[in-house]
């Protein structure tokens, strides 16, 4: 099953997008042109990540009745200026206090199921064209 995202154009350098009902906002920084006034497309890609990782570490939680008080996730992405690129990624689970030390390499496994990481690892191919 396929699905539709919807792009336009709302002035300046801001690009929305809409999937279902979802409205996501981008914008250009200031120093790129634009206002400033949401992420750039770039910054959500780095985000949904990272998120990616976070919900599949909030459902090993939740599923397990492991409180998530004090849990935080960062994503350390180092960026290669001779390849113009960032060719690093590294993804910290600070873990909640209290998280049973049984269960640190299955979250660890949990996150790396990730449904974003799998489409960098293996991904899709793009055909782009115009009407």
């Amino acid at each position: 099953m396929g699905k539709i995202i919807k792009v336009n154009f709302p002035g300046g350098k801001r690009v929305d997008a809409v999937i279902g009902d979802q409205l996501i906002r981008t914008d250009q920084s200031k120093m790129s042109g634009g206002d400033g006034s949401a992420p750039e497309p770039f910054q959500l890609f780095l985000a949904s990540i990272a998120t990616c990782a976070g919900i599949y570490a909030l459902h090993f939680c939740q599923t397990r009745n492991i409180p998530v008080d004090g849990m935080d996730l960062t994503m350390d992405c180092e960026y290669d200026p001779e390849e113009k690129r960032y060719k690093d990624m590294k993804i910290s689970l600070k873990l909640p206090a209290g998280f049973p030390e049984q269960f640190k390499p299955a979250i660890i496994r949990s996150m790396d199921l990730c449904a974003v990481k799998k489409h960098m690892i293996k991904p899709p191919s793009f055909q782009i064209g115009v009407e």
